[in-house]
């Protein structure tokens, strides 16, 4: 009897400790995820809970520094980018599943802060004055965030760069270079469609888009990191869902 009795406390203290040391060690699943795509996946990963999804830890960033992160061995599972040569570079150097999939076309915006009085109308004249009298302009860096590539084209493209290019001011990703424009650091900005859509953005500023046959269409890619559990496949594969899909048009993106 007491053989049998230290047997079966045995078994119970040693799955006490399997059980004990699941919880301590298991991980959330980690999603890098692109700045402009703040407010559209707050409300994807919301659906995605509601579906069944387990919880996540996202983390909002320039896609550059991300990929630079996922080469040096950041623990992400998921890579939410803001263009398509980050992945696919990632892709290349064997750090992700596959290509992985465009998820989403972003569209460019010039936003000027409210208070600015500027009124930002759609023609190179006006946009010419606009910048003129503007004591700053915010845009994300363009080596690390592809909306700070697409506005620097823009600029060139459209004969504005050298009325510009002295007042710029960087941000280390778009959600930052919004926020000069918010917080009145500067007067204009350039930012994803998303953000200048946004309750916390619209409020203190307006927009327009801006000619997207002016700079490189903005496919937006996302992969998956080698290794990745089954969670992060499973929003991987919600994020290419019609439900999903509606979501980020509704926040101002085109969807394949």
């Amino acid at each position: 009897m007491k053989i049998l009795l230290g047997a079966a406390l045995r078994k119970f203290i040693l799955s006490l400790v399997f059980f004990l040391s699941q919880g301590l060690y298991a991980q959330p699943v980690t999603v890098a995820v692109a700045a402009n795509m703040k407010e559209a996946f707050a409300e994807i990963n919301v659906a995605f809970k509601t579906k069944g999804g387990s919880d996540l830890r996202v983390v909002y960033g320039s896609s550059g520094n991300f990929a630079a992160q996922i080469m040096n061995g950041a623990p992400f599972n998921l890579f939410i980018s803001a263009d398509e040569h980050f992945p696919l570079e990632l892709y290349q150097q064997g750090k992700t599943v596959d290509e992985g999939a465009i998820y989403a076309i972003g569209k460019l915006t010039l936003i000027a802060k409210n208070s600015s009085d500027m009124k930002l109308l759609d023609s190179k004249a006006d946009l010419a004055r606009a910048i003129s009298k503007a004591n700053k302009i915010a845009i994300a860096k363009p080596e690390l965030a592809p909306y700070g590539k697409a506005a620097v084209e823009y600029l060139k493209a459209e004969g504005l760069w050298d009325l510009a290019k002295e007042k710029l001011i960087y941000g280390d990703n778009i959600g930052v270079a919004t926020m000069y424009v918010v917080s009145g650091a500067a007067d204009l900005g350039f930012t994803a469609l998303s953000l200048a859509k946004s309750a916390e953005v619209s409020k203190d500023t307006h927009f327009i888009l801006v000619n997207s046959k002016l700079y490189e269409p903005i496919k937006q890619r996302m992969v998956l990191i080698k290794g990745a559990p089954r969670e992060a496949i499973a929003l991987y594969q919600f994020i290419q869902t019609p439900q999903a899909k509606s979501i980020l048009q509704k926040y101002g993106y085109s969807t394949p």
